[in-house]
């Protein structure tokens, strides 16, 4: 299997979706039309998008990984 090489233009790309106001509130909701419509055209149209998938390996209306999360005491 080939792997694609992220370039430096494909993370400055996926930074402007990381910040961009729609793709952050489809992430952030889940639902609605903003969500839809990130998610129907996310990947044919948008290259901000495209960039997003390509360097974080999920969808730009996918939400973002939970960090924040403590470590189980055992």
């Amino acid at each position: 299997m080939q792997t694609d090489t992220i370039t430096e233009k494909d993370r400055k790309l996926a930074k402007q979706c990381l910040e961009c106001p729609v793709c952050k509130r489809a992430r952030f909701k889940q639902k609605g039309l903003i969500f839809w419509f990130v998610k129907k055209l996310e990947s044919s149209i948008c290259p901000a998008c495209k960039a997003y998938e390509k360097v974080y390996r999920r969808k730009a209306h996918e939400p973002l990984p939970k960090t924040d999360e403590k470590p189980s005491s055992e």
